[in-house]
């Protein structure tokens, strides 16, 4: 038998963009549990914008399958969550819906671009929350607001539903206060979709156990490189000294293709952005013009309102990678990169088990800071490769500096997170 959850709270941090002050339940693992879902994740009867105007009133008629199997696990959805526009950014600023601030310093940003989501959580609003990761967008939060969050490997969680920004990147995945929440929330929406060309079928999650005595982590200098924060490298070397403390064997390494996969993954995100969002055009998706006009007029115009400033920077670029004469000098270079960073991953996890070092190189910017749009491209660095290599990703947080939360980023083999979550469990618990 249903019943309803009522949610009371404000949003002193303008975590969602629409709040359900009541959410029925059912029974399951997370009966009753308030759950927050990102606004680019359909949701049937939810207005779904992706923190876009051009979306604006926007109800999908259909569950995106994540949130079929929330719904089937009796989870409460009490809202979906602020984010930068189309999954476009690393602040959550980039929000026709305002910015969210960051529960641990409300005048930094929360990243991005699942940043509402990890505000939300990080607030004790809810427990848990989804978000979805295409360049770093679910760690690079949980680094800033100091709670837990898992990109899963590519094809672990059916992408149906959610509206896409770059395909072959993003995935859906949990955000929570501790890893055995995240474990929880993932375990109940990884599985097979028929209805998803890139999902796979795997068997289902193990049961969680903090396990770290014995394993290999290997730790790659470049992930210590030039533009990563004094500050924050040494906390995070103190978190690998306790992993070590735990039985873990810590093995330096290289990965060379790290200086390659900033430039690879912005030019594939951004070419298929442009394909992507081709479809907001005033007919399918998106506002109708208000007065009759040329359609090449209406559809300038449709767009030129509805999206925002990055997300037309991200289409422009995208579109001339693409363009006659330049798809071979940028968009087929990039996919070269990409398999060199593959290559790196594979070649690495021969040898060790998963990897180890800073989620982000840098504490949360202040709000505003970050006007200068190659800077926040630059601060994705240490995230992007994951997300190329389709590998799994999780950052649990290791402490502070600056007075401000700082993430250790671990990177497991394909379909290996149980493995991270395991280890994420004992460096949390300082278990073995």
């Amino acid at each position: 038998m249903g019943s309803t959850f009522t949610f009371d709270h404000d949003d002193p941090n303008n975590a969602f963009i629409t709040i359900c002050r009541q959410a029925d339940y059912g029974d399951g693992p997370l009966s009753g549990i308030p759950v927050a879902v990102k606004d680019n994740i359909s949701t049937a009867g939810i207005e779904t914008t992706c923190g876009s105007k051009i979306l604006k009133g926007y109800i999908p008629p259909y569950d995106g399958h994540a949130i079929t199997l929330l719904r089937s696990a009796g989870a409460a959805i009490i809202g979906k969550t602020n984010m930068d526009e189309f999954g476009m950014g690393t602040t959550t600023e980039n929000s026709a819906y305002g910015p969210t601030r960051n529960p641990a310093d409300p005048t930094r940003a929360p990243g991005g671009s699942s940043g509402g989501s990890a505000a939300a959580v990080a607030s004790g609003l809810v427990r848990m929350a989804l978000g979805t990761d295409t360049g770093g967008s679910i760690r690079c939060p949980a680094s800033f607001c100091g709670i837990v969050g898992l990109k899963p490997s590519y094809g672990r969680v059916s992408r149906y539903g959610l509206i896409a920004y770059a395909n072959s990147l993003e995935q859906i995945g949990p955000l929570a206060q501790n890893v055995r929440d995240c474990a929880l929330l993932y375990s109940v929406i990884a599985g097979y979709d028929p209805r998803d060309g890139t999902s796979l079928e795997l068997p289902p999650p193990a049961p969680l156990k903090p396990e770290i005595a014995g394993k290999r982590i290997g730790v790659p200098t470049e992930f210590f490189g030039e533009g990563v924060d004094l500050d924050v490298a040494s906390v995070v070397r103190s978190g690998i000294s306790r992993l070590e403390d735990l039985g873990a064997e810590i093995i330096p390494c290289s990965m060379p293709s790290m200086r390659y996969a900033l430039a690879a993954y912005y030019v594939t995100s951004m070419s298929e952005a442009s394909s992507n969002l081709g479809r907001y055009d005033g007919v399918r998706y998106g506002t109708a013009p208000d007065s009759f006009r040329s359609w090449h007029d209406a559809y300038s115009q449709i767009r030129k309102s509805g999206f925002g400033e990055e997300v037309r920077r991200r289409i422009l670029l995208g579109s001339f990678a693409l363009s006659a004469g330049y798809q071979g000098k940028y968009y087929a270079k990039a996919q070269a990169a990409r398999r060199m960073v593959r290559d790196d991953f594979a070649r690495l996890f021969r040898t060790v088990d998963m990897l180890a070092g800073p989620t982000m190189p840098c504490v949360a910017f202040r709000l505003g800071e970050t006007s200068d749009p190659l800077s926040m491209y630059l601060a994705d660095i240490l995230t992007v490769p994951a997300n190329l290599a389709g590998v799994p990703a999780l950052s649990v947080p290791c402490g502070t500096a600056h007075n401000l939360p700082v993430g250790l980023q671990l990177i497991g083999k394909h379909y290996a997170e149980d493995e991270i979550l395991s280890a994420a469990l004992a460096f949390e618990e300082g278990s073995a």
